[in-house]
This record gives structure tokens, C-alpha cells and sequence, in this order.
């Protein structure tokens, strides 16, 4: 098991910025795939970022192409999603995720998952 501490949610306006931050603690986070979902209210939980265990590989959902960039300091344990461009239909909570299979955009296939932070973009 490994624990997931998220942080850096909040309001913004469209078209602004966020980073999301995740630490996690408990297992070598150099070896795991990590990733990024989200959860809009009355939605399933989405795929929206993926990065191999060493930073050098990523994945995004189409939605999210070109506007966030998932990254990972492992170092320091954590985690990254840079969010620009923000539009309102990017409010949802975002959840990072621990996972073991390679760059998987499925969400079964991550075991651990953070405690979500609410991200919300007004007009």
C-alpha cells in the first residue's frame, strides 16, 4: 500500500492556472506508474493523465491534450499536474493514483488513490 496526499485545488477563472501536487509515501515511487483522474458531479471518474515510473513516458486523455502536463519529481515522492488553459467543463475533483500496470488510462488498474481535491473553473 502507499499513501497519497493531494494538494494545490482551488477556484480560478477560465482560461487560468492550477498545479495540483501529490505526495506519496510507503513504496518505491520511482518504480510505479502514477496518474492523474477526475470526477465531475454525476460522472463516472475519467483518465486524465499517466506517466511512467521514471517521467519519461506519458499519456493524456484527448480532453486534456496540449493545456496540462503531468510530471513527477521522485526525489522528493511527488507527483505533478500542471493544469493551463483551464475551461469550466474542467471542474471536477482530481484524484492522483498509484497504479502497476504501465501508463494505464483504466482506473481499476491503479490500487491507491489520494483523497481528491476540488478543482473549479468559472466563466
Amino acid at each position: 500500500q502507499v499513501q497519497l496526499v493531494e494538494s494545490g485545488g482551488g477556484l480560478v477563472q477560465a482560461g487560468g492556472s492550477l498545479r495540483l501536487s501529490c505526495v506519496a509515501l510507503g513504496h518505491p515511487f520511482s518504480r510505479a506508474t502514477m496518474g492523474w483522474f477526475r470526477q465531475a458531479p454525476g460522472k463516472e471518474r475519467d483518465f486524465v493523465a499517466t506517466i511512467s515510473g521514471s517521467g519519461g513516458s506519458t499519456k493524456y486523455a484527448d480532453s486534456v491534450k496540449g493545456r496540462f502536463t503531468i510530471s513527477r519529481d521522485n526525489a522528493a515522492n511527488t507527483l505533478y499536474l500542471q493544469m493551463n488553459s483551464l475551461k469550466p467543463e474542467d471542474t471536477a475533483v482530481y484524484y492522483c493514483a498509484y497504479g502497476s500496470s504501465y501508463l494505464s488510462s483504466r482506473a481499476y488498474d491503479y490500487g491507491d488513490w489520494g483523497q481528491g481535491t476540488q478543482v473549479t473553473v468559472s466563466s
